[in-house]
């Protein structure tokens, strides 16, 4: 059985390896369960063109086809930089218990790699924000929460 320190390892070694090969961004993660290593993941943004592929997303995704579940309760995370906004909501959402991380936003910004700009929007006022986000429908809107309300078949999360 792995410790915390070879499992941070190897997720800066897929990170390192990611660039080297020139597969991705300096990201990598690994997921681990009970002592094992259950998925990986890397960053694959501009390899798949999909803003979304992060290291952290890639690992949750593979994790949860793993483990038959969208839920990575007991689950540890190592991943080789501190995560952005975005990953650090994916991992809360998985309900993740732990994140270990090897360089913090700082040092991504350094090479490149800044969420300042993310953290300082989601602290606006939706009417201040770069983007523009504008309610519409609200009652239509609702329609699709009750019938979550109602339905027999919901699975909850």
């Amino acid at each position: 059985m792995q410790g915390k320190t070879e499992f941070m390892q190897q997720a800066i070694q897929l990170a390192t390896e990611n660039v080297t090969s020139g597969r991705g961004g300096p990201f990598g993660a690994v997921i681990v369960k009970d002592g094992k290593v259950i998925a990986t993941g890397t960053n694959q943004v501009t390899a798949s063109n999909d803003p979304t592929a992060h290291a952290e997303v890639n690992a949750i995704r593979n994790a949860c086809t793993a483990l038959g579940t969208f839920k990575l309760d007991g689950c540890e995370v190592y991943t080789s930089c501190e995560p952005c906004p975005m990953c650090l909501a994916a991992l809360y959402w998985a309900r993740c218990e732990a994140i270990y991380f090897g360089n913090c936003a700082s040092d991504a910004a350094k090479v490149g790699f800044d969420d300042s700009f993310l953290y300082d929007e989601m602290t606006k006022p939706l009417s201040e924000r770069t983007i523009p986000i504008v309610r519409m429908l609200p009652e239509q809107a609702w329609e699709s929460f009750a019938a979550w309300e109602k339905s027999p078949l919901k699975v909850e999360y």
